[in-house]
């Protein structure tokens, strides 16, 4: 009996140790190391970006020249005045549009440049005495004798960041007329509510948004440009084009322009027996063939599959293609809608890129042999496709009186001021991009609890907070190229951020799924520790309840 009482308490003892190793030691060593490690995340800097009060601050500078104002308006120089538009384009986006105005008289250096005998002389002279400040501009006001501007022109707008515009003389307030016509030309130059409007399409609603809202590209951190001639029949015509010295002289220029904004690369290539997938009709009053604008959407689709699919590329792919018309099919001409000839004989689609029909001149075939040698006149042929390439990056005309001149941009392809608006447009797309990107990043970490956040990974959803923020208080301080490169910085953080591949869902279990993996592997282990401690306390209780014997 007594061997029997020792060997029942080894046993009880056996239990309660094994028990007391799985909860004590065990169950935590389990628990630790098979937590996910989920480093913190700034969510309420994330939860801030998901109101975007923007206010965009544009430095104006007016410089008026003696004889511009009236005696007694012109002693209120120099002052400075502030004008504050808001537009709510829904309960979590506002836009204010701050324009801080300085009015001062012209110095003797910047009189001696009004005073030449061309505005463009005077653009070039005033250039070195502005202030060199992305997103800034100057206008200068001349008398309204002046011969500085050529009849009939009462707004001059250069290359650069500033403007020549004619004065007013009357009875009234003079300097009131001014300041509205330099609020218009001011717009002109930098920004308007439906520029900005486009660039945040998506947080605006569809019926707010204009028609050309969906043609430019999105912002992006690099671009790829292909450059391709189509020649359906090669056995009629032997092509040649200089693509790489005509994208030299003028696609590259425009380029290195855009440097700031994104990455390009560029290359070309010759395709043969590529046809546009639709057949034209003959008009036999013309004697030749049309492509009606109803058909044009129908042309991209079998061409694009012989161009190389875009697929592996990491950024937007701009298509531009240079088709030779087929002998039989020739001469080739392009309808609008209006069924009037385009001019240009080319046509674009929005986000993707522009395709152009080059006719030529078939002499019959006794004379000349057949394939007909065709040298490309490539001037003609990049016009169009750098006008393309202009409104593929939302940089188009603006809508202006007939008094106002614009100067031509050059061999550049675009205007200082060009490139501030794209910027001011850029870096509002590029925050509203961030804080999408970050908003749903965090849903999808809140919704997955056991996804592993590492360090660098917090880290760059930190940089992406602080560099958004940042680009905020640069744009509301109007200081447009720091805003910019901070919105690059945020834009590149937080895809880094969303695309790190220990981020996928996949790689992770459902919790029903770990119950059916660990059960298999804990069950055969705790039975016999669970019935043993059950069978302790059973035990412990019947002893209990026993009389206690007396003498």
């Amino acid at each position: 009996m007594a061997a029997d009482a020792a060997e029942k308490a080894r046993g009880k003892r056996a239990a309660l140790s094994f028990a007391a190793v799985a909860l004590v030691l065990g169950l935590p060593l389990w628990w630790k190391t098979t937590e996910t490690y989920r480093a913190s995340l700034p969510y309420t800097g994330i939860s801030a970006l998901g109101s975007l009060r923007f206010q965009l601050t544009v430095p104006v500078a007016v410089v008026f020249a003696k004889g511009a104002l009236p005696g007694a308006q012109w002693r209120r120089l120099p002052f400075a005045d502030t004008q504050e538009e808001e537009s709510l384009l829904n309960p979590k986006t506002s836009v204010t549009a701050r324009y801080e105005t300085t009015y001062r008289g012209a110095t003797a250096t910047e009189q001696a440049a009004l005073a030449m005998a061309t505005v463009q002389e005077a653009d070039a002279a005033l250039l070195p005495l502005q202030e060199d400040l992305v997103g800034a501009l100057t206008v200068y006001v001349i008398p309204e004798t002046s011969l500085l501007l050529p009849q009939g022109v009462g707004v001059y707008v250069g290359k650069h960041r500033s403007a020549v515009m004619r004065g007013t003389q009357g009875p009234g307030d003079v300097l009131a007329a001014i300041s509205a016509r330099v609020q218009q030309i001011v717009q002109a130059m930098s920004f308007t509510t439906d520029s900005i409007t486009t660039a945040l399409s998506d947080r605006v609603p569809m019926d707010q948004l204009g028609t050309d809202t969906r043609r430019p590209f999105k912002s992006s951190l690099g671009y790829e440009i292909t450059f391709s001639l189509l020649n359906p029949d090669p056995k009629s015509h032997d092509v040649h084009w200089d693509i790489e010295a005509a994208v030299n002289s003028y696609v590259q220029p425009f380029l290195d322009k855009l440097g700031s904004v994104a990455n390009f690369s560029v290359d070309s290539q010759i395709l043969y027996y590529a046809v546009l997938g639709v057949s034209p009709r003959f008009d036999k009053a013309s004697s030749s063939f049309i492509l009606s604008a109803l058909s044009l959407p129908h042309v991209i689709n079998p061409v694009e599959a012989r161009l190389g699919s875009s697929a592996t590329s990491l950024y937007p792919v701009l298509n531009f293609l240079l088709y030779v018309p087929e002998r039989v099919h020739s001469p080739l001409y392009i309808q609008d809608k209006d069924g009037a000839a385009v001019g240009t004989n080319a046509f674009h689609s929005p986000r993707w890129g522009g395709i152009m029909v080059y006719n030529i001149d078939h002499p019959a075939p006794d004379k000349a042999p057949l394939p007909l040698r065709v040298d490309v006149d490539m001037v003609r042929v990049m016009e169009v496709f750098l006008a393309q390439l202009r409104l593929l990056f939302g940089i188009s005309q603006v809508p202006l009186p007939e008094e106002f001149l614009l100067e031509s941009p050059g061999n550049k392809g675009l205007s200082d001021w060009e490139l501030d608006r794209l910027l001011w447009t850029r870096t509002v797309e590029n925050i509203a991009t961030v804080s999408t990107t970050l908003t749903s990043l965090a849903q999808l970490l809140d919704k997955i609890g056991n996804i592993v956040i590492k360090d660098d990974v917090a880290s760059e959803v930190y940089h992406a907070v602080a560099s958004a923020q940042t680009a905020m208080l640069e744009l509301a301080s109007g200081h447009l190229g720091s805003a910019f490169q901070a919105s690059k910085e945020a834009v590149t953080s937080s895809e880094r951020a969303f695309f790190d591949p220990s981020l996928l869902h996949l790689l992770y279990f459902p919790d029903d799924q770990k119950f059916a993996i660990y059960i298999p592997l804990f069950l055969p282990m705790a039975v016999p520790i669970l019935l043993s401690l059950v069978k302790i306390l059973r035990e412990a209780k019947q002893s209990k309840k026993e009389p206690m014997k007396t003498d």
